[in-house]
């Protein structure tokens, strides 16, 4: 079976191309246009893999696509490729509209034209997956509730929004012309290889730093966590057993405030590389200006990926925290060039203070 992932050199697409490649009945091909979240770095792992290779290009590239997918006789693709944070999306928002929409649209354009081509055996196990957020349904109150496949959309900003109009445009494209399509929504990833901008790696190399560690408003705004690897491994389920036209939600099952999270990685910490001096990470929380339209909660109902496909995650915030923290401790030669681009001027954070704490929001490239 021959994938095509679109932004696999990005923090969920570079897990996905990890754990298919472990496969050895898997071909990969990773599309990967290489924007400011794109590191190649993150797929060393794989890099000289019988059953892999990389391709920089762009999803608004119809020729180049197109080219891709006949020449490695593509089977599924999985279109991870989006602009992801929230921040950059409001202080930015036409970067978004162009790959999350206009790139979403070409790809399907795209794809449509190779599916049609295909012979007949081929075209009834072709699929596109198209990886989303669970963003797109706005927010949930404190005191309840949770995100179901039939949750009406509610997009709150420009990220949501685009992604919201990606995914329509991938339902109408499978109800107008056939497209077999299949769709995810999940909620916020983290662990190994994750951007630095994003919460739970920026608050913990900040610790490390001695920096620090913002917190939008009083960090009571609640997140369900998935572990990427998690992620992954329900990505391929819905991608090779999801049936035609459905959209599976995918959660962590592990609710916390942004506080806790902080609170959590301080005291891992502690324990992991003490401060000098007796101190507490957690002294070095500092509470600064919301974001605009700041959603109060996200929670997945994920009971029918875990009903219909088998899949549950296998590790709890806890003990993949645990696994987050320490891989970042011990590989500061994946973040470290990284870190140290925004002293040339690459922003890791919209402020109102130095580095400030973006959600994990779900793209990839």
């Amino acid at each position: 079976m021959n994938f095509l992932v679109t932004g696999g050199a990005g923090f969920i697409g570079s897990a996905v191309c990890r754990h298919l490649c472990a496969n050895p009945a898997y071909r990969v091909t990773n599309l990967d246009k290489l924007t400011y979240a794109g590191n190649l770095a993150s797929l060393r792992p794989i890099e000289n893999a019988h059953n892999y290779r990389f391709e920089q290009a762009d999803i608004c590239d119809e020729r180049a696509v197109l080219d891709i997918l006949r020449r490695d006789d593509i089977d599924i693709v999985m279109n991870l490729a989006a602009e992801s944070h929230v921040d950059r999306s409001i202080d930015g928002p036409g970067t978004f509209i162009e790959t999350n929409i206009v790139g979403t649209y070409r790809l399907l354009n795209t794809t449509l034209e190779y599916w049609r081509g295909l012979p007949e055996d081929r075209k009834t196990r072709f699929r596109l997956h198209h990886i989303s957020t669970d963003e797109v349904f706005g927010d949930l109150p404190f005191d309840g509730g949770m995100f179901v496949e039939e949750t009406p959309y509610a997009p709150s900003s420009p990220y949501s929004a685009s992604k919201a109009a990606s995914d329509h445009l991938v339902r109408a494209w499978h109800e107008t012309y056939g497209l077999p399509v299949v769709l995810s929504n999940c909620s916020n990833n983290y662990g190994p290889y994750h951007f630095p901008e994003k919460l739970i790696p920026l608050v913990i190399l900040n610790a490390l730093d001695e920096k620090p560690l913002p917190v939008y408003g009083a960090g009571a705004n609640v997140r369900d966590w998935l572990f990427v690897e998690d992620h992954a491994r329900a990505l391929e389920l819905v991608a090779t057993k999801g049936q035609v036209g459905e959209s599976y939600n995918v959660g962590g099952n592990s609710e916390r405030t942004n506080l806790s999270v902080v609170e959590t990685i301080c005291d891992l910490l502690d324990l992991r590389r003490p401060r000098a001096g007796g101190k507490r990470y957690r002294d070095l929380i500092s509470f600064v200006t919301d974001r605009p339209g700041h959603d109060r909660r996200y929670a997945i109902d994920a009971s029918k990926i875990s009903r219909d496909l088998g899949w549950s995650p296998k590790e709890n915030f806890d003990s993949g925290l645990a696994r987050t923290v320490d891989w970042f401790l011990d590989n500061k030669w994946w973040w470290g060039p990284i870190r140290e681009q925004r002293y040339a001027g690459e922003r890791l954070g919209q402020s109102p203070v130095e580095d400030s704490p973006a959600e994990d929001r779900k793209g990839a490239a």
